[in-house]
């Protein structure tokens, strides 16, 4: 069996590390980014180019966080940040139709800590906030995306199985139907 697997990840060019790759590369940059901003914010970075970012920071805000470097007291970057990796979430949970016990704890899990991101994320710097804010969007934005067949066509990214031609229609009616439709 072992040759056997083995053959079909050689002949598929689909070893299970091979997806793996991105998350020990994402997972370390997510947290030495956020770790470097917080320093930033709080001024923990000990230098003369440190204190000038703060500086910055403390005045680059817009909107309504004018410092970069204090809380977002009205809640909207943290419960912006929540919903988002909720959104996340739900999207993949929606596409996967027979899920394992183990994918429905993790699963869970995941959307526990998007909903523990929301109190977390009330009580570091705006500029911290902003970065969970605009890398989770972008996360959304990918996954959105790469549904798309016209854009997976142009890429040359391979038709599968489960590839349907109305990705958005599918993934509002099965949303609709999860959520909106109580019976």
């Amino acid at each position: 069996m072992r040759r056997l697997v083995s053959e079909l990840y050689v002949r598929d060019n689909c070893h299970p590390f091979k997806a793996t790759v991105l998350v020990w590369v994402q997972i370390p940059m997510w947290v030495f980014i956020s770790v470097a901003l917080r320093n930033f914010s709080t001024g923990a970075a000990h230098s003369e180019a440190a204190v000038s970012v703060q500086e910055q920071l403390a005045a680059g805000g817009v909107l309504w966080f004018p410092d970069l470097t204090a809380v977002d007291s009205t809640w909207i970057l943290p419960i912006s940040v929540g919903v988002v990796n909720l959104l996340i979430v739900e999207i993949f949970a929606l596409q996967k139709l027979g899920m394992s016990r183990f994918q429905m704890y993790v699963t869970h899990f995941v959307r526990a800590v998007s909903v523990l991101m929301i109190p977390i994320a009330a009580t570091v710097p705006s500029s911290l906030v902003l970065y969970w804010l605009c890398s989770s969007l972008l996360g959304l934005s990918q996954n959105l995306l790469l549904r798309s067949p016209g854009f997976r066509q142009l890429c040359r990214i391979p038709r599968t199985k489960s590839d349907s031609e109305t990705p958005y229609k599918d993934l509002s009616a099965a949303f609709c139907a999860k959520f909106l439709s109580r019976k």
